[in-house]
């Protein structure tokens, strides 16, 4: 029961040593005046597909904690701590935990949970029957959801949301957890060579300028110069929704997982159109291998082979799923490698749930950006995808709803 507080200036050091100027070490004094928020600490990202949610669970309570503590908030904490899946939907990341980390001057553990967006009422449903309203008065929120669901939140739970920028929370998350896991960026080896690719750590303690290519229902592409200069570049509507919203059309899957199950084991080839179609051969001239795909998916996303009988006849749920995943990857990669060029930056990092449990979508965009860029564009990724917007906005949380 004894507290552990770890000094309230680590995170500000953090913080403090990727740019933030407006973050700064905070005395005793101080920290008293600007008292922390009550227990529990939650970040909340409400995504148009998913929904991510951060809990931090304190390493040690002191003793007012202790005494002050309701039964409720024990078996809230017992609740997310001791399961791995919540209802039909709901899912906590247990390899993504991470243990003995600092927010706000206490050591604990951040815990990774994420449920379908469309299960938002089964979500407030179960915070009412937990009593997570008799605990707090506000929870801190970011994505379009929090604007979305803020009077299911109010009328439903009787809580206010406290709404951060996305952009912003996305940032500063990332930043955070690649300072505190020594582990977190990475890159893929020779991904076209199943035999001998394999995931490299690649150190991003020095990382401005970067693109920053968030892939989620949709994409978002940031130039980031400094954690408070950044601007969006580019992006396109055809991301992660499009993948899964064309996948269940045409392959009659349910979810985002069996889609990717899908795409898996199947052969794109047998439905793209490539240049060996239309050329017999590799096209020398302008250097294109004949295996590069000429047409993945023409006007009002026909595939490229078809519209000819016999081909439709043959190809698999599997061969359609990979075509889909192929063709929204190449137009991320193409997308992402232009604004590369025009901002005259040779680092790119993928984020995003659209690369949850998809490697196979991170060695299609890591092998397109060295193919085009001819190898001087690196893709980079990070474990913990998807949960840095609701770790940014549960660091920047004090405790009410008057924030932006």
């Amino acid at each position: 029961m004894r507290p552990q507080n770890c000094e309230n200036y680590i995170y500000e050091e953090i913080m403090a040593s990727n740019g933030y100027p407006d973050v700064a070490p905070v005395s005793n004094k101080q920290s008293k005046k600007n008292s922390p928020p009550s227990m529990p600490w939650f970040g909340m990202d409400i995504g148009g597909t998913l929904t991510k949610l951060v809990y931090f669970e304190p390493k040690y309570i002191t003793k007012d904690e202790a005494d002050a503590e309701v039964e409720t908030l024990k078996n809230i904490r017992q609740y997310l701590t001791k399961n791995s899946a919540y209802g039909k939907t709901g899912h906590r990341d247990a390899h993504l935990q991470m243990d003995d980390v600092c927010i706000r001057g206490r050591r604990g553990t951040l815990h990774f949970i994420r449920f379908p967006t469309s299960e938002m009422g089964n979500f407030l449903a179960l915070a009412k029957a937990k009593g997570m309203a008799t605990l707090v008065t506000t929870v801190c929120a970011t994505g379009g959801g929090a604007y979305k669901f803020e009077e299911n939140f109010n009328q439903e739970v009787n809580l206010s949301l406290a709404k951060f920028d996305e952009l912003d929370s996305l940032i500063r998350g990332m930043l955070y957890i690649d300072a505190t896991n020594p582990h977190e960026c990475y890159y893929w080896s020779e991904p076209t060579d199943e035999s001998k690719c394999q995931k490299v750590p690649y150190d991003f303690s020095k990382p401005y300028p970067f693109l920053l290519v968030n892939i989620g229902s949709g994409v978002s592409i940031l130039a980031v110069q400094g954690p408070n200069d950044y601007r969006r570049i580019s992006g396109t509507s055809l991301g992660g929704g499009t993948f899964l919203g064309l996948c269940c059309l045409l392959t009659g899957c349910n979810s985002f997982e069996e889609a990717i199950e899908l795409a898996t084991s199947g052969d794109s080839t047998r439905v793209d159109k490539l240049v060996k179609d239309i050329y017999g051969g590799d096209y020398s001239r302008f250097g294109l291998p004949g295996d590069l795909v000429a047409s993945s998916l023409n006007d009002v996303c026909s595939f490229g082979q078809m519209n000819s009988k016999d081909r439709r006849n043959t190809v698999s749920r599997e061969d359609l799923a990979r075509a889909t995943l192929v063709t929204i990857t190449n137009n991320i990669g193409s997308i992402t490698r232009m604004c590369a060029l025009n901002e005259k930056i040779e680092r790119v990092v993928f984020v995003g749930n659209f690369l949850r449990v998809n490697p196979i979508s991170m060695k299609l965009l890591a092998s397109a950006m060295d193919y085009w860029s001819k190898g001087t564009l690196k893709a980079l990724f990070l474990e913990h995808e998807g949960y840095f917007g609701a770790v940014g906005c549960l660091l920047q949380f004090t405790g009410n709803s008057n924030q932006r």
